[in-house]
């Protein structure tokens, strides 16, 4: 009877232990979660590098990306784990019975204690568990591919809108230069009215002035709206600060990699390195484990028990101290998993079709940002070769004329303004070249140097 008493102590301890041991290792796991990063400080000066950097080292969108890999890991360490054993244990007290006093060791109390293995033994011989643990992995695999593939994509966004902002402060830099130069003119010419020129020649050349000044503020909002997205990516908490970027991104040049580079080597590089298809080749082998699990399940879970009872000692005992061996199991007689075997088999059929629909993906994105590269390089090869520097000369050649006397202000006027259109078409294609090679990066998957 005493040891009857000592098994609670016992059994409260241990149960204390192991909510304390529990306790320990969730905290160790919280402390291993990823964390919002503090707002980055961003550089006077931005460069390519250093906006790369930063995207890494505070990028919200790669913590979101984390936190799915870190929920997969904990679907991955549940579907591994055994079953911990239950222990059950139970106290009576007859009321009605009085034990007689030849019987010696009678008594009125009962106590009884059950251990079963909750079904983890026979879990692991017929294969649930290693199906449930396979599935879990691959789908962990993938979720670290996706966090891969996220990277892929904002780090493309990141590149893209740095770009941007070079384009939006070449083009303010090209503008204000035009309004100097427009202001200077409309000054002089003011020096030459009423002699020299009517009131209707006068506004014109101003028309033109405010036209530039109007073209400076619409050059400074974009440089703000690009100031404004990268920052965002880059995970600026707060206000975006004025910033500059270094402006090599404004001389055209073909990377490395791209000049022998043609549309089907860049397909099977990309089919080769984009994260996203080979996520859906884990997703597919995933969905394949669960499938052999639900097919699995169609074996009941047997769970083996022992089980101890006494209601008093020796033989003479209403119940004498009694172990017993068991085993329990549902039988299957009017359920054999079907409705799971059937959804596991649409989720093969789904990963199989995601997976060739993300390879006709990554064709589309290749072929797109190919043909959109393409385009962009001549636009910028014709202009910087030829139209640039026809349009200097001509503006120069009708400067001269108009200062001279041969030629009229309408056509000083209209090379001016064509001389404008043509730089900022050169500052337009620019940023074009450079977003689709970043088009291209994304497509592929790698940097393209």
């Amino acid at each position: 009877m005493r040891q009857a008493l000592l098994s609670p102590r016992l059994l409260a301890t241990s149960l204390a232990a192991c909510l304390v041991a529990s306790t320990l290792v969730t905290t160790a796991h919280a402390d291993e979660l990823p964390r919002p990063p503090p707002p980055p400080t961003l550089p006077q000066m931005m460069t390519l590098g250093e906006a790369d950097r930063l995207f890494h080292q505070s990028g919200l969108d790669l913590l979101v990306a984390d936190a799915q890999v870190v929920h997969a890991e904990g679907d991955a360490r549940a579907a591994g784990a055994i079953a911990n054993p239950n222990v059950s244990a139970s106290f009576g007290y007859a009321f009605d019975y009085a034990p007689p006093p030849s019987c010696i060791g009678c008594q009125n109390w009962t106590f009884s204690v059950q251990v079963s293995d909750n079904n983890a033994l026979f879990d692991i011989i017929v294969g649930k568990h290693a199906l449930r643990s396979s599935s879990a992995e691959k789908a962990l695999a993938a979720a670290r591919l996706g966090r891969v593939d996220a990277e892929r994509i904002v780090r493309g966004q990141v590149r893209q809108s740095f770009a941007n902002l070079v384009v939006a402060k070449g083009s303010l830099d090209f503008a204000k230069d035009t309004q100097d130069k427009l202001t200077q003119s409309y000054d002089l010419n003011k020096l030459r009215y009423p002699a020299l020129l009517d009131e209707g020649a006068l506004a014109r050349i101003e028309v033109q002035k405010l036209e530039a000044d109007q073209a400076v503020d619409q050059a400074k909002l974009a440089v703000r709206q690009s100031q404004i997205a990268l920052a965002f990516l880059l995970g600026v908490r707060g206000v975006a600060p004025d910033f500059d970027a270094e402006r090599s991104l404004l001389k055209f040049a073909v990377p490395t990699s791209l000049q022998s580079a043609t549309e089907a080597s860049l397909l099977a590089l990309a089919i080769q390195s984009r994260a996203d298809l080979r996520a859906w080749g884990f997703a597919r082998e995933s969905a394949e484990s669960e499938l052999g699990l639900a097919k699995r399940q169609r074996f009941p879970d047997i769970g083996i028990f022992a089980n101890y009872t006494q209601f008093g000692t020796g033989n003479d005992a209403v119940q004498p101290p009694t172990l017993t061996f068991g085993l329990s199991f549902n039988l299957p007689v009017f359920y054999q998993q079907q409705g799971e075997m059937r959804r596991a088999e649409a989720d093969v059929q789904g990963a199989t079709v995601q997976r060739e629909r993300a390879l006709a993906q990554v064709s589309s994105d290749v072929s797109t940002a190919w043909a959109q590269y393409i385009a962009a390089r001549e636009l910028v090869t014709r202009m910087e070769t030829i139209i640039l520097d026809r349009a200097k000369k001509a503006h120069d050649i009708v400067d001269l004329q108009y200062k001279g006397g041969t030629a009229s202000l309408m056509d000083f006027l209209d090379a001016e303004r064509q001389y404008i259109a043509v730089n900022q078409e050169h500052l337009q294609d620019i940023a074009l070249y450079w977003g689709a090679v970043f088009a291209l990066e994304q497509a592929v998957g790698v940097e393209l140097k």
